[in-house]
């Protein structure tokens, strides 16, 4: 069986009871980087065998891993943060194991999403979740369909690259257009902040340094 183990995405506290569990009786955890799924071992004395599973070696680790829940084994997968498959390593192997006729179990969790999205100040009736942009090729025609699309759009971003992000979302959904950044979520420092994109722009553009994981909300497009 495989179970896809949700993790906290910043407060080592979120993780629930039933995740705990089941990944101290699985017989073997795949984790996107085993040292940052090792300090949530070491949090609450989980001893669990683990093995590294990410997106440089997964189609290499895949079959052999797929033989083994097929022989009767349990395995767990985590991310370094949040639910697998969202944005991180997952899909390639729950499609394998599936095809093999390995059940696959999804334990609700953390993500980061869900709480950007809600506490942007934004709909939330409807949403449209895009993840991480190409950063090159493609990058421009996807960022041309959010000017138009009515709704929600929650986007993901690394620190360094959000400046050029919300300048890039200005000049096609017009820099008025209503956002929020969420930067940090469930940890100390947490910040969400809202404003046009142009407001938004500005303010991180003026820091010296942005830190932290980050999630981009944009309005919808205006009814015409």
């Amino acid at each position: 069986m495989l179970v896809l183990v949700p993790t906290p995405v910043g407060n080592l506290e979120d993780v629930t009871l039933r995740a705990l569990r089941v990944l101290r009786e699985a017989d073997l955890v795949l984790c996107e980087d085993t040292r940052t799924t090792g300090r949530l071992f070491q949090e609450y004395g989980i001893d669990t065998p683990r093995q590294s599973f990410h997106v440089h070696n997964e189609h290499a680790r895949a079959p052999a891993v797929v033989e083994r829940m097929r022989g009767g084994a349990v395995v767990a997968l985590v991310s370094d943060a949040g639910t697998p498959g969202v944005s991180d390593p997952g899909f390639l192997l729950v499609r394998a194991a599936a095809e093999a006729g390995v059940r696959v179990e999804a334990l609700p969790g953390p993500t980061a999403f869900v709480p950007a999205l809600v506490a942007s100040g934004l709909p939330t009736d409807r949403f449209a979740f895009e993840g991480f942009l190409p950063h090159k090729k493609g990058r421009q025609t996807r960022l041309k369909a959010l000017a138009d699309e009515p709704r929600t759009v929650v986007l993901y971003e690394s620190p360094h690259r959000l400046v050029k992000l919300l300048g890039q979302l200005a000049e096609v959904c017009g820099a008025d257009r209503p956002a929020a950044v969420a930067r940090e979520i469930s940890k100390i420092h947490e910040e969400v902040r809202r404003g046009t994109l142009a407001e938004l722009g500005a303010h991180y553009g003026a820091q010296a340094k942005v830190r932290g994981e980050i999630v981009v909300v944009v309005g919808g497009a205006p009814a015409p």
